[in-house]
């Protein structure tokens, strides 16, 4: 897949994870490839073991790995902006309101999500998810206050009376706005609309304190690279996709990425991309996208699913975002095929579940193929060597498709 003359397999690596729009603490992380890597080594015939990570600095874990004969010792860090998620995200009703106005005005306005139905439905009706949810719990709430004033009204015509029960009918709409947006781990609303505001309230751009931190993932990976270790390898989850992109790309025009080093590699996972890609000021996003396209300096997979409802599977980012030069040779595409990876019975299980869906890449697979994030982040092969020779999937969609594909200078 690459040539760049560092050993394919690997004793030692270092894993940073850059989570999506998520504002819970990175521990829930830790937790979930405890469980499920022990479970996913059941299945295969493995071992893998979890420790706490050695020193200071980024939230991690150490992970020992018996596979394939090989001892492998990984570190594993998580790089944390949910302080950023949670202060993005509103604590008032009237506000979310107002994100919603905003930011269907942003994607409608620009184009923006005519382009991106042409890709996938699947990610467009989770965009419009939390807009449709919201409008019908205003409705409710309208409903109920009204039903409330005409019930109550039946008993007095005095107008003091009157305003007494619209008074309780407005308290009661209110009582249930509040009720819905308490319950909205269950819903999602808040949450999805808060994530898709995000990128819209700066039309594709990143916010200050967003390229500060990413700044910051930049220096703890290129600290990395100058470590005796056999690879650095980058996952990026939902929006960490493009963070990943943007900060991998930095890293390299600035001549951060030693000739010799460990193999680095940038995983993708169910990506949403085009979200903020097809939007009008994400020039840098979009120059990030076609210079990282073309470099030999890393190994860059691209992992979706179409049974995962929330990402634009098997959509070439680069391609799809207009944005694709002569030579492009990254990401390599491909599926995790879910309805073949997993069980009738699990899948069964799992298939209205949009929400756990879109975290399955770092789940277990009861039926696994190629794809194993357990192997790939703790196993003896770089990711380069992994899926040396894979060819992409043939039904992906790499046509362009984006109305702005201005990069920036």
């Amino acid at each position: 897949m690459v040539s760049t003359g560092q050993a394919e397999t690997v004793k030692t690596r270092r894993v940073f994870y850059i989570p999506g729009y998520d504002p819970i603490h990175p521990r829930r992380y830790r937790e979930l490839y405890r469980k499920e890597g022990a479970a996913q080594a059941a299945i295969s015939g493995y071992e893998i073991a979890l420790k706490p990570k050695a020193g200071k600095g980024n939230y991690g874990w150490r992970v020992n790995a018996g596979i394939d004969g090989h001892q492998v010792t990984s570190q594993v860090e998580v790089l944390v902006w949910s302080d950023i998620v949670r202060e993005s995200m509103s604590n008032s009703i009237p506000a979310t309101y107002w994100q919603l106005l905003r930011t269907a005005w942003v994607y409608i306005g620009s184009g923006a999500l005519w382009r991106l139905m042409r890709l996938r439905k699947g990610p467009v009706i989770a965009a419009l998810y939390p807009v449709g949810m919201l409008i019908l719990q205003a409705l409710l709430a309208v409903a109920l206050g009204l039903l409330t004033y005409r019930a109550l009204g039946m008993m007095s015509d005095h107008w003091a009376a009157r305003l007494a029960f619209a008074a309780v009918g407005v308290g009661l709409g209110i009582a249930l706005l509040r009720w819905f947006k308490k319950k909205d781990g269950k819903f999602f609303a808040y949450y999805l609309m808060h994530d898709y505001a995000y990128s819209a309230a700066t039309r594709g751009a990143n916010p200050p304190e967003l390229e500060a931190r990413m700044a910051q993932f930049g220096n703890d990976i290129a600290a990395a690279l100058t470590e005796d270790v056999d690879e650095v390898l980058v996952v990026g989850h939902s929006s960490g996709a493009h963070l990943g992109v943007s900060v991998l790309a930095d890293l390299i025009r600035a001549g951060r990425v030693p000739e010799k080093r460990p193999a680095l590699g940038f995983l993708s996972l169910g990506q949403v991309v085009p979200m903020v890609s097809f939007l009008p000021r994400a020039d840098r996003l979009r120059a990030d996208l076609r210079y990282l396209s073309t470099r030999d300096e890393l190994a860059w997979v691209d992992v979706t699913a179409p049974g995962d409802g929330c990402a634009f599977a098997l959509c070439d980012p680069v391609s799809v975002s207009g944005v694709a030069p002569d030579g492009k040779r990254w990401p390599l595409v491909f599926s995790a095929a879910f309805t073949q990876t997993l069980s009738p019975a699990r899948w069964k299980a799992l298939r209205w579940r949009f929400f756990r869906l879109h975290f399955q890449y770092l789940c277990a697979f009861d039926r696994p193929r190629d794809y194993d994030y357990f192997q790939i982040t703790a196993g003896p092969q770089t990711l380069a060597a992994r899926y040396d020779g894979r060819p992409a999937s043939k039904s992906r969609i790499d046509r362009a498709v984006s109305k702005y594909t201005s990069v920036a200078a």
